[in-house]
């Protein structure tokens, strides 16, 4: 029996749990227009109130069935105007780029007037082609600016009057009057630590968990929201739903959050601004006369649950003709002390929602319902049954051997309260649909305890929670075990960026900062997620300490200093992978002098450049590898990404400095672990790999120190000893040294430790190690799913003309492998490669979007034996030979599809 799945109409993904994921549809251009598609502004669709006074923008091109070959942006004109009526006409009274001679689609600053708190903007954008020929203008696309200065809040924090601990989850409500000739009206909002805002009966979008876990006494962010088609002429009435999330942590957890600096009783600042055709503005913000009073939710904590009891339900509360004579007055004051900013990130939202598999009766009135994936999010009951029956939820991704959830290894952290258990006191009266609002879990099973009657499949469903990131990309091939492997990584990082990128989403939800660079570049292969990261990064920045460390989890009460380079390098890697993948010079600009303080604090930290703190490879299968060998590696990895930031920025005397201080780093790394016949400190592969990945290893020792990690892997029957920093360099460091082969014999592994024998347990995410499974559900082993893009479908950045200006087209047919495929929507738009291998010829299909060239290595001994489509590829006009390698022709192209073919033996494959 399959499971049913809808999916949210905002994303266009369908999600089955057979492990496959449709791509998105994409809108098919007519034959030769590029009209400019997937319009955006700071990375986000159509956003309601950002703070960025110099936003950017970018668009991108729908593939088409056959694009001219060559075809590019050449220039560009965009227009802005204050309202849809003026851009229609044609004009940009905000902004008119004029012709701009330009090949870059992305990253375009606006450079016209000043923009104010609530202005609203509309877009769209032409460009000129290959030819000179000017597109059609783009559909229209929006954004509009939030609250630009603190004194333009006009309300005030407020909150009930309850305990820190144990109060009940409070409801505010005002009621408010709108005139006539009402033009626009926006809500800006941040309710600590989640709220639910409410307007006229209804929910006000589809946002939950909303604001993200921020460091609240650093900076806390507010949304936006457009609310004019839900107003009426006369008496109106907003409400709000507060709960506690990690503001006001009221358990003892490992990392202190119940003493967090920045803890309150739940809070909210509301400011409601109406703007009318006459051109008045008229407020209403939160204050004192607010009311308040306690509502259904009677408990919640973020990894504990939320307990509801309809019977205290406030039928019409958030409507303008209820009494609200029996509340009190909302206490004015207090609130975080971090400055306020617009959350510019993809809100959380329900992606999908899911159907049991089957329900089990391990004990009399006790039912377990199998949802078949391990997800985060939470259940959603509908059950009938008399006032008063209380429904209680527990949430576990496995279970004990008497059918029951086993929560053993997930709670163990949490002390002295429910872990993962929400709980419904039902009202009575018919049908009831609930679900939580103010905690999410990670779960593939939930244990039921007292229904009213027997329940049925339909009686629970499975909610799908996370960021709203849309998909990037997609990878499928002929091994059904590397497409499981493909699939369970997916879910692994949905499951792991609710609001932030966190190691797990059921014991901790930290933002566990080595998880996260662990399994950036293949989220930057798989989702469109920059603002997102963009957002976190900013967390980085409110964690460092006056000496220029930070935290291992990012946000944190204080706990997890001292973390090490190989954690803390997340902060440099990302913006990395960001700039390479999509070209975001912004992070770079934006946290510089922040990372010159945490190299300077490394240099601290170093004893002759050597650096043995921290944390080090993370759950090996057996072998440790010493830790200073994978913390010096990045001490070097940070020193060389401090030398091309620098670069990047036109401050020659510090890439200057930062790369002496590589070398120098490099040398000592030689010194103290590489001897002249190829070993490296214990011999790990970790170590092995770590020496060729980080290019620490001189020239003349690099094909020595290969050759001991294959025979470590020959060693151990084609297996794997890493832990998480291994298993980022293992497979890479194979793959480029011509051993694809063997990197592939590893993947597929289905006896331990590998991914196949998670598979074979029934993994439907990637596991914390390769025993048991301490937690089922973590993403830092996640990083394969980019070595299947990069060394599989052959998909490659080139960092020298990063956001694929320039792609590297190089793909492995390797071991029993007959077809490997991938698409990526890159700035440029979409690339896409496919190879087949049948009848002792390989075939491969690529596509290059406008505006982008490649580099294209066709798997043949000899050039002459390739054809470019009927012809052989040195006569294709549009492909220009480069180069003969050992085991490649090397062509370049420029964007277009193209489909190359050649004489291709699989014994000669590596």
């Amino acid at each position: 029996m399959k499971n049913c799945i809808t999916v949210c109409p905002k994303i266009g993904v369908a999600l089955l749990l057979g492990f496959a994921l449709a791509t998105a549809v994409s809108c098919r251009a007519v034959p030769g227009d590029q009209t400019p598609q997937s319009l955006r502004c700071e990375n986000l669709v159509d956003p309601e109130g950002i703070d960025a006074t110099v936003p950017r923008l970018s668009w991108s091109f729908a593939p088409e069935s056959n694009p001219v070959r060559g075809q590019k942006q050449t220039a560009y004109q965009i227009l802005v105007a204050g309202d849809p009526a003026t851009l229609a006409a044609g004009r940009g009274d905000l902004w008119d780029s004029g012709r701009v001679e330009s090949d870059t689609p992305f990253g375009i600053a606006y450079a016209g007037r000043p923009l104010a708190s609530h202005r609203p903007c509309f877009w769209k954008v032409r460009i000129w082609d290959l030819d000179r020929r000017a597109s059609t203008w783009s559909a229209p696309a929006r954004w509009s600016m939030g609250i630009l200065t603190p004194g333009e809040w006009t309300g005030t924090w407020i909150r009930a009057a309850g305990e820190l601990d144990g109060a009940p989850g409070p409801l505010f409500r005002k009621t408010f009057d709108v005139r006539g000739g009402l033009k626009r009206a926006v809500i800006s909002i941040c309710g600590l630590g989640y709220y639910e805002l409410r307007l006229n009966g209804a929910k006000v979008g589809d946002r939950v968990l909303d604001p993200l876990f921020t460091r609240y006494d650093k900076r806390a962010v507010y949304a936006t929201y457009d609310v004019g088609d839900r107003l009426r002429p006369g008496r109106n009435a907003l409400g709000v739903m507060l709960g506690k999330g990690f503001y006001n942590v009221d358990f003892r957890d490992e990392w202190d959050f119940d003493k967090a600096p920045w803890r309150g009783t739940p809070t909210l600042l509301c400011q409601l601004r109406l703007e009318y055709a006459d051109g008045s503005v008229e407020t209403a913000a939160s204050d004192a006369t607010w009311r308040t009073i306690d509502g259904p939710v009677r408990r919640d904590g973020i990894r504990n649950g939320e307990g509801y009891d309809a019977r205290f339900e406030k039928p019409g509360w958030d409507t303008a003709d209820f009494d609200d004579s029996g509340w009190q007055a909302a206490v004015a004051g207090g609130g975080p002390k971090g400055v306020l900013r617009a959350g510019m990130a993809p809100p959380i939202r329900v992606m999908a929602t899911i159907r049991p598999l089957g329900i089990t009766e391990p004990k009399p009135g006790l039912f377990v319902f199998d949802l078949g994936q391990n997800m985060a999010g939470w259940a959603r009951l509908h059950v009938s049954g008399p006032a008063g029956s209380k429904i209680v939820l527990r949430y576990g991704e496995r279970l004990v051997a008497d059918g029951t959830v086993d929560q053993k290894e997930i709670a163990k952290f949490v002390r002295g309260v429910p872990f993962q258990t929400d709980s419904y006191t039902l009202k009575g009266g018919g049908e009831e649909v609930w679900e939580p609002r103010f905690a999410y879990h990670g779960f593939r099973w939930v244990e039921a305890a007292g229904f009213p009657c027997r329940p049925t499949l339909e009686s629970l469903d499975g909610r799908v929670v996370h960021t709203s990131f849309e998909p990037a990309g997609d990878f499928a091939s002929s091994d059904d075990l590397l497409n499981a492997i493909q699939q369970m990584t997916l879910w692994s990082y949905r499951s792991n960026f609710v609001g932030i990128p966190t190691d797990c989403p059921h014991r901790e939800k930290n933002g566990w900062t080595g998880d996260a660079h662990l399994a950036a570049e293949q989220a930057m292969f798989n989702w469109r997620n920059t603002a997102a990261y963009e957002s976190w990064l900013r967390d980085f920045k409110d964690e460092q300490r006056p000496d220029g460390d930070y935290a291992g989890i990012i946000p944190t009460s204080g706990w997890g200093y001292g973390i090490g380079p190989a954690w803390d390098s997340a902060y440099l890697l990302i913006p990395w992978y960001l700039y390479v993948y999509t070209g975001d010079t912004r992070p770079i600009e934006e946290h510089y002098d922040a990372w010159k303080r945490y190299l300077d604090y490394l240099g601290r930290q170093a004893k002759g450049l050597i650096v043995d703190v921290g944390l080090g490879d993370w759950v090996p299968a057996k072998t440790v590898t010493p830790t200073a060998i994978t913390s010096t590696g990045y001490y070097y990895g940070d020193a060389v990404l401090m030398s091309r930031f620098a670069a990047l920025l036109g401050k020659a005397d510090d890439a200057r400095v930062y790369a002496g201080l590589a070398e120098d780093i490099r040398r000592a790394f030689q010194a103290a672990f590489i001897k002249d016949d190829g070993s490296v400190g214990n011999d790990s592969q970790t170590a092995l790999s770590c020496a060729l990945f980080q290019d620490l290893a001189a020239p003349a020792r690099r094909e020595a120190i290969f050759a001991k990690l294959v025979q470590n892997v020959l060693d151990q029957d084609g297996h794997l000893d890493v832990g998480i920093l291994g298993a980022k360099y293992l497979f890479r460091v194979l793959a480029d040294n011509g051993r694809t082969d063997l990197a592939l014999r590893v993947v597929r592994q289905t006896t331990p430790p590998s991914y196949g024998d998670w598979l074979k347990r029934g993994a439907t995410t990637l596991w914390e190690d390769w025993g048991d499974g301490s937690s089922r559900n973590h993403v830092m082993f996640g990083d394969i799913s980019a070595w299947f893009y990069q060394y599989l479908a052959g998909i490659n950045a080139d960092p020298e003309k990063p956001a694929f200006r320039h792609i590297i087209l190089r793909p492995n047919p390797a071991g029993a492998l007959t077809f490997a495929k991938a698409w990526h929507e890159s700035p440029f738009g979409r690339i896409e490669s496919e190879w087949t291998i049948a009848g002792g010829l390989f075939r491969w299909r690529i596509l290059v979007p406008p505006g982008a060239t490649a580099t294209v290595y066709v798997p043949a001994a000899d050039p002459d034996a390739v054809k470019e489509g009927r012809l052989p590829a040195a006569r294709s006009e549009a492909v220009r030979f480069i180069r003969r390698e050992k085991d490649a022709a090397v062509f370049e192209v420029s964007s277009g599809r193209y489909e190359f073919s050649c004489p291709f033996s699989a014994a000669g494959a590596r």
